[in-house]
């Protein structure tokens, strides 16, 4: 999609639960195959951090407190995810109050997953702290020098924790099957500021000590920090951005409708939990277009082109806030109910603020390459998930599948009970598993319940479980037609059989959505003489827009378009963002004289880049030279 992210509880009964209210009981039946934590046993429900930002030696050093709850009455074992910490101490607090020193055994590192902590507590103590420091090159961690920022005077650090890569920096039960709540005490250079995913203050003063709390039981995906040259500029009476000096205000234009989205999203789904809704704009390294993390999203630069073509992802970060952060996937195996749901609330924001024409060319857009990518994926990676009982052979899809097959799926639901009946049914979800994470069959028996007996003969159960468990694009799929993107179509054919290029008093009109069309529906190669006309024409080569630029740079390289390879190197090592730069790190695997170009660009940009970025460019570079030991990292 044009907007996307970073790409099992039993339900409970009663209703919504309120702002800083107490979290619903959380399940435990399910098992995650990415921690190694035992939930069922003890469990994390609050969590307080004392850290250090050192920028010198690129770590975060200090001790996590938990506050746990012994579910289990034999449990005498606290295990905990961690990858590449370094634990300098764990103690456990006696009923006296007084900390007395705890056993502990850190097992050999296991890819992806990293090493399980195994804290011994006979006394099933309430409360357990880790002393630790985390590596330079955490997963979880990106630490850029001051050159590689905008201001070029202070350094940067930001966190990215989905899917697994909150246990680089804090050890913890790393699943969305824990929730908790969180405090912290970050100190760092004075002229730092501080961020986290919790109260951030927009009239806090740069002093270089810092206090955060987040009232609202999250997952520790959603854990979030980040440190720089960071000032405040208000949007609205609850929303903002923060972002460097020299950014801020053209953030803040771009992103102006970020109130009117709350608004209009409150008034669909029920009232936004989470107090304030502020953005994070980092450097172009962030490797995601967006994350959700709860009151302070963050968001790549590459979204702000100054004609808001592109803030479906702030539509998208913003609806995470009922589909992700509230109801919440009980194992990233059921991504759908995260990304899926919210890409279709981000369709519904869209429409009710920019038009219906606008959603529908979003919307042909996503299903277009889901269409042409899916038939190239395995019967598993085309299902939403996986039916109960059966082993997944290949690991989550979050890719198409969980965004746009999901939120086709809720598409056709809408089709077949009417917007009106769904809304209410959607708003009624969002409320019954507020704070809780559940799986595939938990939502099937809900709309079972809630749409199917309460509306029936318009879907049966079957009709359900075919859009979640089978591969493809099932015969039900409701159709959406664009007049302008069917325009763009007919344009684009008219000059490939020989006619004129469009018009530029027909261009000027165009928005991203369909300049992205008119290159996506391209051949897979044309001539030089073709993509030097279109590039007289429309100066795709060099353009600021990155969601063109993702689509036109593989069409150059693929055509042997030499002309562009100056702008594809500064393009690749100016953006880490992975969705906009893959493709052509791709393209350019595929020759040997590309390849060159590749791993040139790749030394020259490896410093910039967020190591998940840099471990999945080394992935394809390693696979083009017959190299299978390098894996694509964990998200």
């Amino acid at each position: 999609m044009l907007a996307g992210c970073s790409r099992d509880a039993a339900p409970a009964a009663g209703g919504a639960t309120p702002t800083g209210g107490e979290p619903a009981a959380q399940s435990t039946a399910h098992f995650d195959q990415h921690s190694y934590a035992e939930p069922g046993k003890v469990r994390i429900e609050d969590l307080a951090l004392e850290l250090a930002v050192d920028f010198d030696n690129r770590q975060l050093g200090g001790s996590a407190t938990y506050t746990l709850d012994w579910v289990d009455p034999q449990a005498t074992q606290l295990v905990l995810d961690t990858r590449d910490l370094t634990i300098e101490k764990v103690v456990g607090e006696r009923e006296d109050g007084k900390w007395v020193d705890l056993a502990f055994d850190m097992a050999q590192a296991q890819p992806p997953l990293g090493s399980k902590l195994v804290i011994e507590a006979p006394q099933r103590s309430e409360r357990i702290r880790v002393t630790y420091r985390t590596a330079p090159e955490a997963s979880g961690l990106q630490w850029l020098t001051p050159a590689m920022t905008a201001g070029g005077e202070q350094p940067f650090m930001f966190s990215q924790s989905q899917q697994i890569h909150a246990r680089s920096w804090v050890p913890l039960q790393d699943t969305p099957q824990v929730r908790f709540t969180y405090t912290a005490h970050v100190t760092s250079p004075k002229d730092v500021m501080v961020l986290m995913s919790a109260d951030n203050d927009p009239q806090a003063e740069r002093d270089g000590d810092y206090t955060f709390k987040m009232p609202q039981p999250i997952p520790s995906y959603l854990l979030a920090i980040a440190a720089g040259d960071l000032v405040f500029e208000p949007i609205g009476e609850r929303s903002g951005v923060w972002a460097e000096p020299s950014m801020v205000a053209k953030a803040a234009e771009e992103f102006a409708d970020t109130e009117k989205m709350i608004d209009v999203t409150e008034a669909l789904y029920g009232p936004y939990r989470w107090e304030r809704y502020d953005m994070l704009v980092l450097p172009p390294s962030f490797p995601y277009g967006g994350m959700e993390n709860p009151r302070l999203s963050f968001i790549t630069p590459t979204v702000i082109v100054g004609d808001k073509s592109l803030v479906s992802l702030i539509a998208h970060e913003l609806a995470h806030s009922w589909s992700g952060n509230l109801v919440t996937f009980a194992t990233a195996n059921h991504g759908w109910l995260n990304e899926g749901v919210t890409s279709y609330v981000e369709g519904r924001i869209v429409e009710e603020l920019y038009g219906k024409e606008r959603a529908d060319m979003e919307t042909v857009i996503a299903r277009n390459a889901l269409r042409e990518g899916i038939g190239e994926m395995s019967d598993e990676a085309q299902s939403l998930a996986i039916r109960p009982g059966v082993e997944p052979a290949v690991d989550a899809p979050m890719g198409d599948v969980a965004y746009d097959k999901g939120a086709w799926f809720l598409s056709f639901l809408e089709d077949r009970f009417g917007r009106a009946e769904f809304d209410a049914f959607l708003r009624q979800y969002f409320d019954h598993f507020a704070f809780q994470g559940i799986d595939s069959n938990t939502f099937i028996e809900y709309a079972s319940e809630n749409l199917l007996a309460k509306y029936p003969g318009k879907v049966t159960r079957a009709e359900l479980e075919q859009w979640i468990y089978e591969p493809g694009i099932p015969e039900s799929a409701p159709e959406v037609a664009s007049p302008r993107l069917d325009a763009v179509d007919a344009a684009r054919k008219a000059w490939l059989d020989g006619g004129e290029l469009p018009a530029k008093s027909a261009t000027e009109a165009w928005t991203t959505q369909e300049w992205v069309h008119f290159v996506e529906g391209l051949p897979d190669t044309l001539s030089t003489a073709q993509l030097a006309a279109l590039d007289a024409a429309y100066a795709f080569t060099g353009t600021a827009n990155g969601e063109v630029a993702q689509r036109w740079y593989p069409l150059a390289v693929r055509s042997g378009y030499g002309e562009a390879d100056a702008a594809i190197a500064v393009f690749l090592k100016r953006v880490g963002r992975r969705k906009l730069i893959m493709p052509t790190y791709e393209a350019l695997a595929a020759t040997p004289e590309g390849l060159a170009l590749a791993e040139d660009v790749l030394a020259q940009a490896r410093p910039g880049y967020h190591p998940i970025t840099t471990g999945s460019v080394d992935a394809v570079i390693a696979k083009a030279k017959g190299d299978d030991t390098v894996a694509t990292p964990a998200d």
